[in-house]
């Protein structure tokens, strides 16, 4: 089985980003025949060459370019891989924290949980938003540090996840002011209402949907919106009353964009941080965690 040495990987993208073996050399702290020696047994085990050799210089074949690619992404995590066993701070002095949030989760609920890492220049925090699936699979690839979800990862034996209770919150019935002055009554009123509902993945809408049908009601969904942003706007539009968290349309109610209507406490959205067993876990993970649990705690205590 053919063997790929990392120091070569190492020795190539320096001579890739020079395109001069001499000036490589004197970056590596090595002779130029000795890195020339390095660079050929690498094309030796790819099986393909790697540089042309002309009187402009050196420059990159197809196969170099393609193998600078990969040089590069493995050159990247063997030095994540440096920075994560011997806990230093990545980038710089920076620490980096690799956040996956779902799309249908509230963006002012997650400004809330990262709003601390924010405000701290030694932080830098990157999020990718997606299905849980997708997420959990980067999750269990050390892709991302945590999850952030409105509902729990399952576990088991092969990905034994923590899901963190953060924050647990009523949904309300949100639309224009007009709504207010309609007084309808929750759910007996809402035949044929139109209202505006997250998908029927949702945890949500399912017992919307229970709650009305008890009632004997069938309210008129104008549309189904996996999106919270989009679910926002259109309770703006003032066509229908929105099923949503309070926190979703915070500075709508603020600023009397948006009323609410109807309180809906049989009802409850959920937020969770999924995180991983780890035996070197990001440090700020914990720390924003624990912070939001503490919130929680005295905001029900309040309540």
């Amino acid at each position: 089985m053919a063997f790929l040495n990392y120091h070569h990987l190492r020795y190539f993208r320096v001579i890739a980003r020079e395109l001069s073996l001499t000036r490589a050399a004197e970056k590596l702290n090595l002779s130029a025949p000795a890195l020339s020696i390095q660079l050929k047994q690498l094309e030796e085990s790819l099986g393909h060459k790697l540089f042309e050799r002309g009187r402009g210089g050196m420059t990159l074949t197809e196969a170099g370019r393609l193998a600078m690619d990969y040089a590069d992404t493995i050159g990247r995590a063997g030095e994540e891989l440096m920075d994560v066993m011997q806990q230093r701070p990545r980038g710089g002095g920076r620490q980096v924290l690799r956040v996956g949030a779902v799309a249908t989760l509230s963006r002012n609920f997650q400004l809330e949980f990262l709003r601390p890492a924010l405000h701290r220049a030694e932080w830098e925090v990157v999020i990718r938003s997606g299905a849980l699936r997708e997420l959990l699979v980067a999750l269990q690839a050390h892709e991302v540090d945590l999850v952030l979800s409105n509902q729990p990862a399952r576990r088991d034996a092969e990905t034994p996840w923590h899901s963190h209770l953060l924050a647990e919150q009523p949904v309300s019935l949100v639309g224009v002011p007009a709504w207010k002055k309609k007084r309808l009554k929750f759910p007996q009123d809402f035949g044929d209402v139109p209202v505006i509902l997250p998908s029927m993945e949702s945890n949500t809408r399912a017992a919307f949907d229970r709650l009305t049908a008890a009632a004997g009601v069938r309210p008129r969904v104008m549309a189904e919106v996996d999106d919270m942003a989009m679910l926002r706007l259109l309770a703006r539009e003032g066509e229908g009353l929105a099923l949503v968290p309070p926190v979703v349309v915070r500075d709508e109610i603020e600023s009397g964009v948006l009323v609410e209507t109807h309180r809906v406490p049989q009802i409850s959205e959920t937020f969770y941080a999924i995180t991983p067993s780890r035996r070197f876990p990001n440090p700020l993970v914990g720390e924003l965690v624990g912070r939001m649990a503490v919130t929680e705690r005295l905001r029900r205590k309040k309540n």
